[in-house]
């Protein structure tokens, strides 16, 4: 097995290269085990640890994610996830969106004990929320995954640059710089994420 860490003073994620990769229930019992990191896996197998985010991240993390979660409660066509969700994706992938919210019928597929673990599916709608020691390049990459995996809308977000790139199937990203807000479309048709807070940090 191999070990890549970065500076830790970037609080860059750690990799790890595994010669075997894990199948599912073993990364989700290694999950389990060390409930108090996040923990995605790529399709390849390897493995990335985030370390815990600072509290500017996670205050603009909590706003994001609050306002997708009141606005859903509202529409009710749906479900919001916060960051402590992971999915397997079918490319074989683990991920944890930011945020990210999923229609009540495709939920309605799983039972009670399915829904106490990693869900197979790809959300309808995802946001991510770049932090300072993410790369944009790796960044953009995770967001082409979620479309290609089945997300039929995506938006990352860059607080520090106050920009947001916006991902749909079969289109190029669309980049906003500085906009007051992000209209919903498709399947989150009427929602609205305020940047205001957002931008400002703390």
């Amino acid at each position: 097995m191999q070990f890549v860490l970065s500076d830790v003073e970037t609080r860059a994620p750690l990799e790890l290269h595994l010669e075997r990769p894990m199948d599912d229930d073993a990364f989700f019992a290694f999950c389990l085990e060390n409930s108090d990191l996040r923990i995605e896996r790529e399709a390849n197998g390897d493995i990335t640890i985030m370390p815990p985010t600072g509290p500017e991240s996670s205050h603009r993390n909590l706003d994001l994610s609050s306002q997708l979660h009141i606005w859903s409660r509202r529409d009710g066509r749906g479900q919001a996830f916060g960051p402590d969700a992971e999915f397997f994706l079918p490319t074989g992938a683990a991920y944890g969106p930011d945020a990210c919210w999923v229609h009540n019928s495709r939920l309605a597929q799983f039972t009670k004990d399915q829904k106490r673990r990693f869900l197979y599916l790809c959300p309808d709608f995802v946001i991510e929320l770049m932090s300072p020691s993410d790369r944009l390049s790796k960044a953009q990459s995770k967001m082409r995954q979620w479309i290609e995996n089945g997300a039929a809308l995506a938006w990352l977000i860059d607080a520090d640059q106050r920009t947001v790139y916006i991902y749909r199937p079969g289109r190029e990203p669309e980049l906003l710089v500085g906009p007051d807000h992000v209209n919903g479309e498709g399947p989150v048709a009427g929602f609205r994420l305020e940047l205001s807070d957002i931008w400002r940090g703390l």
